[in-house]
């Protein structure tokens, strides 16, 4: 017998050595921390319970027959973040640079189908040269099986993707089709094509952080959701944006204690809105003092920085926040910010997770660059998203609330639940001065006369009042007591029920 338990000991010991001591110092000196390090950091101590350690591929060509390393290149299992279940694959680049194999396909498979079969979290923490090329089409059949897992997977338990090195070719799809991405500053990459053939095809020459760095996916691509400087810290944010999320679309966000007062008074709110409406303010104030304890965690930072979007907590559960940033572009509506916050709200409703709308929107963009690239159908995206949303939606404007751009923010008629003003609100189809100079055109050459127009049409509409006579607005509310009428307006709708008409699937403006 103790032969036996002497042996497994070897065995493990084996395992856990991955690519060796040579390539484990190799990682180490790109200040990368190894396949296993990362699982024992992401998940709380001791609660790690792995699978397939002992797989090994199954190729024989190209003298791979000679070397079968336990494990394949990917750690999985499962285990707790602060006590709540989630599944974990995580790729060793120390055993043949973490490629995909067909077994090392099938261990990843195995714990997404058990994490969609129990309804957890699934972490996947990638770091692979990609196809294991000794493999063929083998490998490629791997990637396929995996893919169609994440498309299943979908709105149904949450999917975390951590960059934490190469992730090239045929390896990015998986990421892409996740909730989140979060990248490595430095020592991760993503692109379909590397920098070599990117010179060949297009005679371009650029490096792989230029063409799939953290920076580039984070400001200009909107790829990935955030970069951290090394592998704790991405690891740390993780488990706090796990903290946030349901464990699956048949649960509710987990709901933490709080000690923050939901009738808190917040006075230094009735005059964050500048007297001049043209003058900016920094949206971020105000969400930080609607949330519990003052926390904000927020997604896509770097990205269409004109929308906010991130979670919050109210009476200890999750919400989530979409809000118009005037200290960007005014807060105006483009193609990157409905992009940006109409997956946003997707992953919301999906999940059962609230959302809370704060506006100060003039309008969409204009120009022949956002036309040419399809700012309609991008901007109905956001719109779409907000019309199909079945979870409680509460929509505070705050200032300015212009055209199609005030439907689109979760108004009224997108079915909104609870929909209030500040009375600086400005509830209208456009800005004063353009209303009167196209409702008065004759006058133009008058400017007293336009002014005292423009005043006029101030007076008249660029109130909240307007809209709260049609029922459009619910109730116009002193700024200072945002959090308590925001607080109970969700409080009042945890048992919202409505559903959409069946169908197999939407349509969204792709």
């Amino acid at each position: 017998m103790s032969d036996i338990l002497a042996e497994l000991e070897r065995r493990r010991e084996a395992a856990r050595a991955g690519g060796g001591e040579r390539r484990v110092q190799a990682q180490h000196a790109k200040g990368k921390l190894t396949a296993r390090e990362r699982v024992e950091l992401l998940l709380d101590e001791g609660s790690f319970e792995e699978f397939d350690m002992f797989v090994t591929h199954r190729t024989t060509d190209f003298g791979m027959a000679d070397s079968k390393p336990a494990g394949d290149g990917v750690i999985t299992g499962w285990g707790t973040v602060n006590g709540r279940m989630v599944y974990v694959f995580s790729q060793d680049f120390t055993v043949f640079g973490g490629s995909l194999s067909e077994t090392h396909a099938q261990k990843i498979c195995k714990i997404m189908d058990m994490a969609m079969q129990n309804g957890a979290p699934i972490i996947g923490i990638n770091d692979s040269g990609g196809a294991r090329i000794q493999e063929g089409v083998a490998s490629l059949a791997g990637y396929a099986e995996v893919f169609q897992r994440n498309v299943l997977a979908s709105g149904v338990v949450p999917q975390i993707s951590l960059i934490m090195g190469p992730c090239a070719g045929g390896a990015v799809y998986s990421p892409a089709m996740t909730d989140f991405i979060f990248m490595v500053q430095d020592s991760s990459y993503m692109f379909v094509t590397g920098p070599d053939v990117v010179k060949t095809v297009t005679n371009e020459v650029v490096t792989a952080e230029e063409l799939g760095g953290a920076s580039t996916h984070t400001r200009k691509s909107s790829v990935a959701d955030a970069a951290f400087k090394d592998d704790v810290e991405t690891l740390m944010e993780t488990r706090r944006l796990i903290d946030f999320l349901p464990a699956s679309n048949l649960e509710k966000p987990p709901v933490r204690p709080f000690f923050d007062d939901p009738d808190r008074i917040e006075e230094s709110l009735d005059t964050l809105i500048p007297q001049n409406p043209n003058q900016p303010y920094d949206m971020k104030e105000l969400i930080h003092k609607i949330a519990d304890e003052g926390d904000f965690y927020e997604i896509q930072e770097d990205f269409a920085g004109n929308i906010l979007t991130g979670f919050i907590r109210l009476e200890g559960s999750t919400v989530g926040v979409v809000a118009n940033q005037p200290m960007v572009l005014a807060g105006v509506l483009d193609i990157a910010s409905s992009r940006k916050a109409a997956r946003f709200v997707r992953f919301c409703d999906a999940f059962e997770i609230p959302i809370l709308t704060l506006v100060d929107v003039p309008g969409f963009l204009p120009g022949t660059a956002q036309e040419y690239d399809g700012v309609i159908k991008h901007g109905a995206k956001l719109l779409f998203a907000y019309a199909e949303a079945t979870v409680p939606k509460v929509t505070l404007i705050t200032r300015k609330a212009y055209g199609g751009a005030y439907v689109v923010m979760a108004s009224k008629h997108l079915r909104g639940d609870f929909n209030y003003a500040w009375p600086t609100a400005q509830v209208a189809v456009m800005g004063a001065k353009g209303a009167a100079e196209i409702l008065h055109r004759s006058e133009l050459d008058d400017a007293e006369k336009i002014a005292a127009r423009t005043e006029e049409y101030e007076t008249n509409f660029a109130n909240p009042f307007r809209a709260a006579e049609r029922g459009f607005v619910d109730e116009v509310i002193m700024p200072q007591s945002s959090r308590k009428r925001i607080c109970r307006a969700f409080a009042s709708l945890r048992g919202k029920k409505l559903n959409n008409p069946w169908k197999k699937h939407d349509n969204i403006p792709l």
